[in-house]
């Protein structure tokens, strides 16, 4: 698929699906505030203020830059030097498809960095490398907290058990290898192309999990992703709550873990219902939990979206 057959697709039909999605989110988060009290709930976006929503949108956007660093970086590793200004706006641009089922929006920068040399298998090895260091990230933030709620341990070491799994499973190049060839020989032709296409992301990525580029990942995904538990931490603040840092970066990390896992687009529901529960859990009042709630969302993934579409709009930067 070409860049220009690419934006004509896009074009039809990303902005119909943008609006109809963000509608209904907004119905839904216009509900979920009702259901805060919605008296109470302006009144606490109020009490935020100008102030505190702009340092919260300037630390989602330190959170978006560092990731993007990390990106370029793993680009590198396969040997592709996009101009920073075109792969800027091709990174951002996946976040304007966020909000799509599963990770299928953010695959969109595929598209676009195949006119820049770089291969789908590439391309997407850098993509599962970029959300699999920032799983990493985020447990290892919520297990800062998780000794504050012993009843989550569980299930933060579960997930611990399924990267270190994951983490070995991709430094197995010569069994990788050989299980490529298997499917090849003994697999229909239509799923051995699927496996196979698969096997060879896994394949790229590894040069993206030397030891060295691993701990250098995960440490830019903690600061990235700490950024915006410090913004929570912040409105939380603003609110009159003395919760400590430790707390608000297991509550918000955790929160976006479960989100994650929900498989849900952008997280949309399980994020929101478990960052609630919890918040009251630390004896938040209902309406603050629900401002705090909406506002952050409102700073991290709708701040992240609004700049993806932005891209999204951006013309090319055309390849030398």
């Amino acid at each position: 698929m070409t860049h220009t057959h690419a934006n004509a697709v896009l074009g039809k039909w990303r902005f119909r699906v943008l609006l109809i999605i963000v509608l209904v989110s907004a119905l839904g988060y216009l509900g979920f505030s009702l259901w805060g009290g919605w008296r109470e709930v302006v009144a606490a976006l109020l009490k935020v203020g100008l102030i505190g929503t702009v340092a919260a949108l300037a630390l989602s956007l330190v959170n978006y830059l560092l990731r993007f660093v990390r990106w370029q970086k793993f680009l590198a590793q396969m040997d592709h030097h996009v101009h920073w200004q075109e792969s800027l706006r091709i990174y951002m641009a996946g976040f304007g498809l966020t909000i799509l089922p599963g990770k299928v929006g953010e695959s969109i920068r595929s598209v676009f960095l195949k006119q820049h040399g770089v291969s789908y298998p590439e391309s997407l090895a850098a993509f599962f490398s970029d959300q699999l260091s920032n799983l990493i990230s985020m447990l290892l933030l919520a297990t800062i907290g998780m000794w504050a709620y012993p009843q989550a341990k569980p299930m933060v070491v579960m997930l611990a058990g399924l990267i270190v799994f994951i983490l070995i499973f991709l430094q197995q190049h010569r069994w990788l290898q050989r299980l490529e060839g298997v499917v090849q020989r003994r697999l229909p032709a239509r799923l051995a192309k699927l496996i196979v296409s698969s096997i060879e992301i896994v394949l790229h990525s590894q040069r993206c999990f030397s030891l060295p580029m691993l701990l250098y990942s995960i440490a830019l995904g903690m600061v990235a992703w700490g950024a915006e538990g410090v913004a929570f931490y912040y409105v939380v603040h603003l609110l009159g709550s003395d919760m400590s840092l430790q707390t608000a970066l297991f509550i918000y990390a955790f929160s976006m873990l479960v989100g994650a896992f929900s498989f849900l687009p952008g997280g949309l529901g399980g994020t929101e219902a478990t960052m609630v529960a919890l918040l009251l859990l630390n004896n938040i009042d209902q309406p603050q939990a629900v401002a705090v709630t909406v506002l952050i969302r409102l700073a991290t993934l709708w701040f992240a979206v609004a700049l993806g579409v932005l891209a999204l709009s951006m013309p090319q930067r055309k390849v030398v």
